[in-house]
């Protein structure tokens, strides 16, 4: 079977919000499929019925495929939900400075990927902005916002860990476009942590929330996903995508400090042989626990 398949739409307006009729395909390009469509992983491939991403063109069929625009997450932490719906269940949780590629605007939402792990879902059109080149990134649980150039202006609210920074270097602190955050708080971008497990800890507490990846609540994989990544290892926010990560440890081995320990709707680090940090559901926080209560299998991480 061969199919082509036009690609028609708009461009986005420089300069201007994008409207949402806005695309940022081209009415030029044809494309072909031969062969049957695949079967692809909608939780990370972005395609539905109606459209899907240019580049699964020559993958699966689509009545309309659509070039990505990058936008970036704004000052506030944004939901990704499974559907558009205000209350629809999230999936996983944008973080300020973090890119997102939208494939379509429609009804206030932004339906697309988030860039860093490909998680599929509809996000506040509202909550996404141009996208930023980031200097630095929040290494700490929050990192308070003053409003002026100076730490000891008023504090008008903080960004999470993980949050991605342009700004200036203003002796202690950084300026940024949403005021001074101090440099304590920060790392630059291309520094990274030596240890997992001591990210993780900063977040001892932390709420249980569903698709979380905050102090104000985070689940399993947001947990893990988060301390690797200020390690420098990208990590899923999926929890069977996780088992992919590093070396399985044979069984009777002894695990030994910053391990993945995986078991059945759970995930967590090894804080030594016996103990095991992670976002319990039963819980209802990150907590420290003996990983015997929970652990099925352990993998050597590349760190």
């Amino acid at each position: 079977m061969k199919v082509s398949k036009a690609i028609s739409s708009k461009p986005a307006r420089t300069g201007a919000p994008p409207r949402e009729t806005d695309s940022s395909s081209r009415t030029d390009e044809r494309f072909h499929l031969s062969g049957p469509s695949l079967t692809l992983d909608p939780r990370i491939h972005g395609y539905r019925k109606d459209i899907a991403d240019i580049g699964l063109a020559g993958q699966i069929f689509a009545p309309h495929y659509a070039r990505p625009l990058i936008r970036s997450c704004g000052a506030r932490p944004a939901p990704v939900r499974a559907t558009p719906a205000a209350d629809g269940p999230a999936v996983s949780e944008l973080l300020p400075g973090e890119e997102f590629a939208v494939l379509e605007y429609a009804g206030g939402s932004a339906w697309g990927y988030c860039r860093a792990d490909h998680i599929v879902g509809y996000v506040e059109a509202i909550a996404l902005a141009d996208p930023i080149e980031p200097t630095h990134i929040v290494c700490e649980k929050a990192a308070p916002v003053a409003a002026g150039g100076e730490i000891t202006s008023p504090i008008t609210g903080s960004l999470p860990m993980g949050s991605r920074l342009n700004g200036q270097v203003n002796g202690a602190c950084l300026s940024t476009e949403y005021g001074c955050v101090a440099l304590s708080h920060l790392r630059p971008i291309a520094d990274h942590e030596d240890d997992p497990v001591m990210v993780a800890e900063r977040l001892i507490g932390a709420p249980w929330l569903d698709g979380g990846r905050t102090a104000h609540g985070v689940d399993a994989a947001g947990l893990i996903q988060l301390s690797l990544t200020l390690c420098g290892l990208p990590a899923p926010h999926l929890l069977d995508q996780l088992a992919a990560l590093g070396e399985k440890l044979p069984a009777g081995a002894r695990a030994r400090h910053g391990d993945l320990a995986l078991f059945e709707d759970g995930a967590g680090l090894m804080v030594d042989d016996l103990l095991m940090i992670h976002a319990s559901r039963a819980a209802g926080k990150v907590t420290v626990e003996p990983a015997a209560l929970y652990v099925v299998e352990r993998r050597r991480l590349p760190l």
